[in-house]
């Protein structure tokens, strides 16, 4: 294999984006999305994927690795061609969004492309009519393509490229026997790309069996951020539940990712956080996938503060501004404890990564050590201060609104239902999310009352639709 190791370029590199051969239309469209100049992972993986190589590449979440491969498969994609010729797995749902919206934004001037997303959790009769004929692309999660393709209504045989993102999750999940199958519907002849946030011996299995001399590329340069403020506190396992609570009282950050390794971990601290009169959710493989929509929602929107999470539920989680995270114990691998801390400190913001730990862990704090090439910082629990009266409410409150997509709803109908009156401001609005069947806004929490009596007893589209606040 080739191997490009430890680049040592800046966060943004300088090359820009126009010295590569693209097609005018796709040029366009980087132009509009505001991209300039590539991030290491572009500049890396963009000349080999455009050239056709099959590639593996390590690179973690936020890097701009989903840019660089839908630039690679709509540069050669034939919109005339009406066959799929390109698929992405993706490990949640979440993730299958986000991945599928970049890749229409970046088609979004190529006339006449379309973009199917199949996953769980959502019923067969739409996903069914939408395959009558074959999309371009397809984005989705393995349990789904499956039986997609055993109920011969997806057809994969002319696929010219086949990405597998974030590989690692998939196959912690369970997914290698599905991936294989998959597979195993594609041409020979197809480009196949991996991408990964850490590097498991699993990920070389699996590149053995389906590449063909692929690039190697890891963009992993330091393991270690100057935006992030690491530190970590040796406690006693019977009190771990009252350390957590100290260090958020004593940090107070606005927006806080706790990590968990098991799944009654999160529920059971959610459920404490409550008690203390803490807006906190939690995020893990029992809820189904409306309450995993809800609960992501109300946090990237700022209307929760905390979210407890395990590191598969966490996959997919977009969050731009998050404070601090925390590792309620630490991870049995130090690459995972990397790909977490790396989630705050996006964008050139500062960040907070705490991590506490008890003796029994004190193996895992020094794989952490040889593994970042730096000693932890070790602070006593005695530091942490709690405010006599600590308020650590999120600024906003989502509203449901029962209607979406499907009735032809837009971000500008709930924002104009909300603002023509002139009694909110634009500016009091925040997130806007809409799937296909409900919408959620969020607004700030003072207007929270006034808003949902908007919503609710006047018209959206000269509609009357059912709006409630979520708590």
């Amino acid at each position: 294999m080739m191997r490009a190791r430890d680049h040592q370029a800046s966060p943004m590199s300088a090359v820009p984006f126009t010295n590569l051969t693209l097609r005018s239309e796709l040029q366009s469209s980087i132009a509009i999305q505001g991209y300039e100049s590539m991030t290491p992972v572009q500049e890396q993986t963009l000349p080999h994927l455009l050239n056709g190589k099959d590639l593996i590449a390590q690179a973690k979440t936020g890097s701009g690795k989903t840019a660089a491969f839908a630039i690679a498969l709509l540069n050669k994609l034939d919109a005339q061609l009406y066959c799929t010729q390109a698929l992405v797995l993706c490990p949640t749902r979440e993730l299958a969004d986000q991945v599928a919206s970049e890749i229409r934004r970046l088609a979004s001037n190529i006339p006449n492309i379309k973009l199917l997303t199949l996953y769980g959790g959502k019923a067969m009769g739409p996903q069914l009519a939408s395959l009558r004929r074959d999309p371009h692309i397809v984005v989705g999660t393995p349990g789904r393509i499956l039986k997609h393709i055993e109920k011969e209504t997806l057809h994969l045989d002319k696929v010219q490229t086949l990405v597998l993102d974030e590989a690692d999750r998939m196959l912690d999940m369970g997914f290698h026997d599905d991936i294989m199958k998959i597979i195993s519907q594609t041409a020979s002849s197809r480009q196949t790309l991996l991408f990964s946030a850490t590097y498991p011996e699993a990920i070389k299995q699996i590149s053995d069996k389906v590449q063909g001399d692929p690039v190697d590329i890891r963009v992993e340069a330091s393991h270690h951020s100057p935006d992030i403020e690491q530190v970590f506190y040796q406690i006693e396992n019977s009190k771990r539940e009252e350390a957590l609570y100290k260090v958020i009282a004593h940090y107070r950050p606005e927006s806080t990712l706790v990590f968990c390794n098991t799944k009654q971990q999160c529920q059971e601290l959610a459920n404490e956080f409550r008690q203390h009169d803490l807006h906190a959710l939690a995020l893990h493989g029992d809820l189904e996938q409306f309450e995993r929509d809800q609960v992501l929602t109300q946090f990237s929107g700022k209307s929760s503060s905390i979210l407890i999470a395990t590191d598969v539920a966490a996959r997919g989680l977009d969050v731009k501004e998050l404070a601090a995270v925390i590792n309620y114990e630490l991870s049995h691998d130090p690459e995972v404890h990397i790909h977490r801390i790396g989630r705050t400190a996006r964008a050139g913001s500062k960040g907070l990564a705490v991590s506490l730990f008890t003796d029994s862990e004190r193996r895992r704090l020094e794989a952490i050590e040889q593994y970042q090439g730096s000693p932890a910082t070790l602070v006593s629990v005695s530091t942490l201060k709690i405010p006599e009266k600590l308020k650590l409410y999120p600024p906003m409150v989502t509203i449901f609104v029962n209607a979406g997509r499907k009735e032809k709803l837009r971000p500008g109908d709930l924002l104009g239902a909300l603002t023509a009156s002139g009694e909110i401001a634009g500016e009091q609005i925040g997130k806007i999310t809409l799937f296909d069947k409900v919408a959620y806004v969020a607004v700030e929490q003072k207007m929270a009352k006034q808003a949902l009596t908007m919503l609710a007893d006047g018209k959206i589209k000269g509609r009357n639709y059912r709006a409630r606040l979520l708590r």
